[in-house]
């Protein structure tokens, strides 16, 4: 089997769930419940926002471990389990750990001077909780991954690219998705943080995305050949669960969904996206340090601007553009310094390999 060369579509499409990520987090500081979560809550709340919020929940996170699972194929072809372990330990562990002690606290300080609380210091993951799964799962699958990568050209690769080259492959997945929305039984779905069913449904879309690496052009031309089907049909679900379901949908059918808006992302991104180039380069080196630092920079541009009486869909422009700002500036300090790299993973994270 010929090894494919390096897959651009999976770098951007890190980009863009990162970026969906913190458009996300700022859009939240503008629902009723934002502060219950632990944001900074506009008093004028925007809630129309929760359309394409609700959209987005479903399958912006678990798309982010079915890249990272991705991700993980491509780190083992020039890796031994003592590589991988130590890699993965220096771009997950050290930016989680350094996270939880210098970065996580910082946004909770701006939220208790925010709204008038005793400051206490309060180390925790936070929104870096996802860090610490990734880990958890490379060393629970790494021995099935070694597995499958020795046995690529044999008869379990084989199967495994059989399986997933023709549409019916996909029952599994979703049927495994379904199996662990029945058994958890989540309320809600899409919270995942810090979850049992964010860990075992994290757990699931990491295999998986492994196996869609592992499966390798032939999975990649099935998923593309029929991408207007998948985002049809993610399309037709969203407006089926807004106005049948009144966005209460049950677990089993937000899993289908889902998996459509994953699969589509994953299409669209392999027939458009698989090339190179400049801005890539930059913003896959960004994204890492980005996603560590923008709850600081979103925390501390809603305090700012949220007190301003101008219109809600403006400050949510305001506070978009500073949280953007603020980390993209955040990385370019990081960047240059040393000493900083390595507790942000080494700013490689933002790759697929």
């Amino acid at each position: 089997m010929v090894r494919e060369e390096r897959r651009y579509d999976i770098d951007w499409v890190r980009v863009i769930a990162i970026g969906l990520l913190l458009i996300y987090h700022v859009a939240i500081g503008f629902q009723p419940w934002g502060i219950m979560i632990g944001f900074i809550a506009n008093k004028q709340p925007w809630e129309s926002l929760w359309i394409p919020m609700a959209m987005l929940n479903i399958w912006r996170i678990p798309l982010l471990f079915f890249v990272s699972g991705m991700g993980v194929y491509f780190a083992m072809r020039k890796r031994n389990w003592k590589e991988l372990l130590l890699e993965r330990a220096g771009r997950l562990l050290v930016p989680l750990i350094f996270g939880m002690v210098a970065i996580f606290p910082i946004s909770v300080y701006i939220w208790q001077l925010y709204y008038n609380f005793e400051t206490t210091y309060q180390p925790a993951p936070g929104h870096l909780w996802f860090l610490g799964n990734l880990f958890i799962y490379v060393l629970i699958l790494s021995p099935l991954f070694f597995f499958l990568k020795r046995n690529e050209n044999g008869k379990v690769g084989i199967g495994v690219r059989k399986i997933l080259s023709h549409p019916s492959g996909l029952l599994i997945v979703v049927v495994a998705f379904i199996a662990e929305v029945v058994l958890v039984n989540p309320r809600p779905y899409e919270l995942y943080a810090m979850t049992w069913h964010g860990f075992f449904l994290g757990l699931l879309a990491f295999l998986f995305g492994f196996c869609f690496a592992l499966a390798g052009r032939s999975f990649t031309d099935m998923i593309v050949k029929r991408r207007w089907v998948f985002v049809a049909l993610a399309i037709v679900l969203f407006a089926v669960r807004v106005t049948y379901f009144k966005m209460n949908a049950p677990g089993y059918f937000l899993v289908i969904e889902s998996n459509c808006w994953i699969l589509s992302v994953l299409a669209f991104a392999s027939k458009y996206l698989n090339r190179p180039g400049k801005v890539l380069t930059y913003l896959s080196q960004a994204a890492y340090p980005v996603y560590v630092l923008h709850m600081i920079f979103l925390y501390l541009g809603s305090s700012l601007i949220f007190p301003l009486e101008i219109p809600a869909p403006v400050k949510f422009i305001l506070v978009l553009l500073f949280t953007v700002g603020g980390c993209f500036g955040g990385y370019e300090v990081v960047r240059r310094t040393i000493v900083l790299r390595p507790l942000f993973g080494g700013l490689r994270l933002g790759s697929a390999r």
